[in-house]
């Protein structure tokens, strides 16, 4: 038997040549990683030979090698080829031995699992696949819910049918594989009724950046073909690695409720093997995965990363009856693992035109096309060379096209869909999961595909002005003086992770508010104190899969602040209490039914004062009880706290003791909290200031605008806005002087040193301990720092 097929468990990952990469890797977790908890389902692989066997027995050799060959001397179509190969296999006969073995190996497996006739999945695996530096992955077909030795015999044959589809036939031209070298293994699995489970698609790093710090697991209801052809739009999770082994920590930064419209199932009797039906709206509004199950697949994912030594993309499965964890296919990430980490290249869109729609980015970079819209794979021969591809979802069938894009947008899909991930190894920006982009794009249609913005990839009307800057990371110098960032964006801030930055100077907090949150906080505790009906019925279904709206803010604020702190961890990522003016506030959802009509709200009730008031200080309790879990439940201590527009040590007292009512007690688990110094008085009385904080970052802005008397904001004063300002200065250098005096740390968060960078010189002159900066000016202020250390 063995000659002909092998059990999983006796196979190892050195086995690829017999059974090719997808069942070798079975069988290597299935032996190895079992003792430590990784489940996988049982069953067993037809071999290489076996292939070759019903090849030679059924004369098919020499109907490759002719049809082939017709191909590349261009006698015969792609399409003309790949049906006759396909027509010509599934017409074969099986050779009786190999026929009863697999008749056989099924019979064990159903006296295993005390079912006459068990269900299994039959999936292809290629000798030349989930290879480090190739991918087959969707090439050949899977079969699922196969029942009965007739029915497995049939789906066996079709998946080595499935050898010469054209895409599979494509992508080994495009690889270099030689037809004829490619054998195929067939995997016979114990099926995981994830009919009325779940299942989805998981990585070991971060699939846009490479951040190996990160698990990333995508998720619907029913089985997994519709997660990984992308027909789905499903929930999406981000699991801190680092913190997965301590029991304290909750390890969980991310978590998007996907849409889930539909969830594929097994047929009924004289029905397909599998089929669509919608989701209920309890399932649409519900998260697939609890947060343990969240914990033990991201646990799954490290094990099994470390065990292979290199990052892993795997496939899982949850079954509907017994509700255990499964993975049901594992192989090595092949697009990160193969980026240099030497150069980091940043794109920069300027002068986009109106924004047409939005979705998750896919590529970290963009392009500019005209669009051609494609509805039907029946339909790909009309693509135009370099045009964006706009269709509702991709399968294997368009590779072909795929890479002749500039860029692909699509109604759905996830960040592990099959657009997502073939999109990212041909190196192409993709924006998927839109919703109605082949509703609101047209052919012909000039457009910008922006995959640098974040998380969030956004389609632009226009040929918009794209540059590109590469980042030397082997040529960064070492400094004294600390080189930090500014970031507000979580998903932004990932692709900055191989800087070597000393941590964030300034991470703002009214940034999550107003983008991911998008609520007021105190329309979310009390939305029925809006006004508008419209407003109310958003603020429910913002709130979907949430407690209610204490809960939506406080997780939601929580998880994205520690997407920023994970980053980085353990340095310091020092983050700033909200900063929202009034009129800032009353443009948040629900905000104009709280907020006051301010004459100046950039002096008004802003800041410090907002947060003692009676009138925000819930809104400040929900603000300190996501910095509560933050650091206390999830487990970056790394996070230091800061009170922006603190206009007096008087002030700071009833800040610091509103804190300390909601949890957040200066000193208790290495809590520090800092003050901005962006006011006069925070000069003026900095000694005052330096006996209730741990450390200070000026604010260059403020400090500006405040010391001139010049609004920031005025056209007609920009001219005369200037740092540089002798007075400015002064303050300035009289708050490091002061700070240092006091014993504590001091950094400067302003523009000015990314816009000037004598500014940087002057500061680090002055004797500051840390600059932050934009990203993008990080290299060229870190040399400017290091010069200015010389003296």
């Amino acid at each position: 038997m063995a000659e002909n097929l092998i059990w999983f468990e006796e196979l190892r990952r050195s086995d690829v040549p017999r059974v090719g990469g997808k069942n070798a890797s079975l069988g290597e977790m299935i032996a190895e990683l079992g003792g430590q908890g990784v489940r996988v389902p049982g069953g067993f692989a037809t071999t290489a030979d076996a292939y070759r066997r019903f090849l030679s027995e059924n004369g098919l050799d020499t109907v490759i090698r002719e049809r082939i060959a017709a191909l590349e001397e261009g006698r015969a179509t792609l399409q003309e080829t790949g049906r006759a190969l396909r027509e010509a296999i599934i017409a074969g006969t099986w050779p009786e031995v190999i026929a009863e073995d697999i008749r056989a190996a099924y019979r064990a497996l159903a006296r295993q699992s005390g079912d006459d006739a068990p269900s299994v999945a039959v999936r292809s695996s290629a000798t030349a696949e989930d290879l480090p530096d190739a991918s087959f992955a969707g090439q050949q077909e899977t079969y699922l819910n196969i029942t009965g030795e007739a029915a497995l015999l049939d789906a066996c044959r079709r998946c080595y049918a499935s050898l010469f589809t054209d895409r599979a036939i494509t992508y080994r031209q495009v690889q270099g594989f030689d037809h004829q070298e490619v054998a195929l293994s067939v995997g016979v699995q114990r099926m995981v009724r994830a009919d009325i489970g779940a299942s989805g698609v998981m990585f070991s790093i971060d699939t846009e950046t490479g951040c190996d710090r990160f698990v990333l697991i995508t998720g619907a209801w029913g089985l997994g073909e519709n997660v990984v052809q992308g027909a789905v739009d499903p929930d999406e999770y981000q699991v801190f690695k680092p913190f997965l082994d301590d029991p304290a920590r909750q390890p969980i930064v991310a978590k998007d409720l996907g849409a889930k419209e539909i969830k594929m199932i097994h047929g009924g009797p004289g029905e397909s093997a599998t089929r669509n039906v919608p989701t209920s709206l309890a399932e649409r509004a519900r998260f697939v995965l609890e947060d343990h199950e969240i914990v033990e697949l991201a646990r799954y994912a490290a094990i099994i990363e470390r065990h292979y030594g290199l990052p892993m993309d795997m496939e899982w499965a949850r079954d509907g009856l017994t509700g255990e964890l499964f993975i049901v296919q594992a192989r090595p990430e092949t697009v990160q693992a193969r980026q240099s980490g030497a150069v980091l290249r940043s794109y920069d869109v300027t002068d986009p035109g109106r924004k047409l729609l939005g979705g998750l980015s896919v590529g970290n970079a963009a392009a500019a096309g005209r669009v051609c819209l494609i509805r039907s794979a029946a339909d790909i021969d009309r693509f135009v060379d370099g045009a964006v591809l706009v269709t509702s979802t991709t399968d294997p069938d368009w590779v072909p096209i795929m890479k002749r894009a500039a860029a692909i947008v699509t109604d759905h899909g996830g960040r592990t869909s099959h657009a997502a991930i073939v999109s990212r190894e041909l190196g192409l920006p993709a924006v998927v999961g839109t919703g109605d982009a082949t509703h609101l794009l047209h052919d012909g249609q000039d457009v910008t595909v922006s995959c640098a913005e974040g998380d969030h990839g956004a389609v632009y009307d226009g040929i918009a002005r794209i540059e590109t800057q590469d980042i030397a990371l082997d040529d960064v110098p070492e400094t004294r003086t600390g080189v930090m960032l500014n970031v507000a964006n979580p998903s932004a801030a990932v692709r900055w992770w191989r800087l070597p930055v000393d941590g964030v100077g300034l991470a703002r907090m009214e940034f999550l508010i107003g983008n991911e949150i998008k609520a007021h906080p105190l329309a979310l505790l009390d939305p029925g104190a809006v006004r508008d009906a419209e407003e109310r019925a958003a603020l429910d279904a913002l709130t979907t899969g949430f407690e209610d709206g204490a809960d939506y803010f406080v997780r939601r604020l929580s998880m994205g602040l520690a997407r920023i702190a994970a980053v980085w961890h353990p340095k310091p990522v020092i983050v700033r209490m909200s900063d929202f003016k009034s009129n800032e506030y009353a443009d948040l959802l629900g905000g104009r039914s709280f907020e006051p009509d301010e004459e100046n709200p950039m002096i008004g009730l802003r800041g410090a004062a907002r947060y003692y008031s009676e009138f925000y200080r819930q809104g400040f309790a929900l603000e300190c009880r996501a910095m509560r879990r933050l650091r206390d439940e999830m487990g970056f201590t790394n996070v230091i706290l800061m009170i922006p527009f603190c206009r007096s040590p008087e002030e700071a007292d009833k800040v610091l003791e509103v804190m300390a009512e909601n949890g957040l007690r200066r000193g208790e688990n290495g809590l520090q909290v800092y003050v901005m110094t962006e006011i006069p008085s925070n000069v003026i009385r900095a000694e005052e200031f330096a006996q209730r904080f741990d450390g200070f970052s000026i604010g260059s802005n403020d400090l500006t605008q405040l010391t001139l008397g010049i609004d920031r904001d005025s056209e007609a004063l920009a001219e005369v806005f200037r740092e540089r300002d002798p007075a400015v200065l002064w303050m300035i250098e009289q708050a490091i002087a002061r700070a240092r005096a006091a014993g504590r740390k001091i950094g400067l968060c302003g523009q000015a040193p990314s816009n000037d960078p004598d500014f940087a010189r002057l500061l680090v002159q002055a004797g500051i301990d840390t600059i932050s900066v934009t990203p993008d000016s990080f290299l060229s202020v870190k040399r400017n720092v290091a010069e200015a250390e010389k003296g």
